[in-house]
């Protein structure tokens, strides 16, 4: 199993300095990823930090470490133009970057604009523009949602035949969009800082997960969690987790005593 950490830039973590230092700090720690939230909290009234623009500056503060989104919501964003935003940031941190994707599962953040929530025949098509972009062909695509004419992107990202795309969410719909991608997302904790996802659930989803695999392969499972140093995680690795992704956020205290957690490294 692999560790990262994933941080809810909102509030006073959506100063970008801040997840610059836990980037930097993650890396010096033996960390293998960071990602962070992806929301428009200040729908709500919580400041909240761009990832995309955060992740660049963490990528230049790193060399390593894997950079990425838990998750972002898709139909939020032109898949044309997230495509090109993701191929950029892979440039810019040498092959590094995945792409937590998913419905999005605040509606405000849609209805404040003027937009409905969309549903999964939207993401799944913007996740089929993007790749067909992100595979260096000219893309001819007449879809239901989406319209791409004779266009072909450049620069394109570093890895291939893609950036990694790990897809969120428990409900069926999600286990098997997941099942066509890279990997699967699942929140294991709740805001009080208590595990809510027990191994045994893991395992089961895990079983559902693979029912829907087409084919043969890796696929990576990350769980969202809380641990203190050196506390035992293996359980859910045995469960067919490949990542666990320390969960930071403001509820679990100051900016002080996240870095500490931080600097403490990986659970064992």
């Amino acid at each position: 199993m692999r560790y990262g950490i994933d941080v809810a830039i909102l509030g006073e973590l959506a100063e970008p300095a801040c997840l610059v230092a836990l980037a930097r700090e993650a890396e010096a720690a033996g960390w293998d990823a960071v990602l962070v939230w992806d929301h428009l909290a200040f729908v709500w009234g919580t400041p909240s930090a761009d990832p995309w623009v955060t992740l660049a500056a963490a990528a230049q503060a790193t060399s390593r470490i894997r950079l990425g989104t838990a998750v972002t919501a898709v139909a939020r964003h032109r898949p044309e133009v997230l495509a090109q935003t993701v191929a950029t940031l892979d440039r810019l941190s040498g092959g590094r970057v995945i792409l937590g994707a998913g419905l999005g599962g605040v509606r405000e953040e849609f209805t404040a604009f003027g937009s409905a929530r969309p549903g999964g025949a939207v993401l799944d098509e913007a996740l089929d523009v993007m790749t067909s972009l992100w595979s260096g062909d000219e893309v001819h695509h007449r879809g239901a949602h989406y319209t791409v004419d004779e266009v072909r992107l450049a620069p394109l990202p570093v890895q291939r035949p893609r950036v990694p795309v790990w897809v969120g969410g428990t409900a069926a719909g999600a286990l098997r969009r997941a099942a066509r991608w890279d990997g699967w997302i699942v929140a294991g904790d709740d805001q009080e800082g208590r595990m809510t996802l027990s191994p045994d659930s893991l395992a089961a989803q895990v079983s559902e997960l693979r029912r829907h695999r087409a084919t043969a392969g890796d696929l990576d499972v990350a769980v969202i969690g809380v641990s203190e140093p050196g506390s035992p995680v293996r359980a859910y690795a045995e469960a067919g987790a490949t990542w666990w992704l320390e969960h930071l956020h403001g509820y679990r205290g100051s900016v002080e005593r996240l870095v500490e957690r931080v600097k403490a490294g990986p659970p064992v």
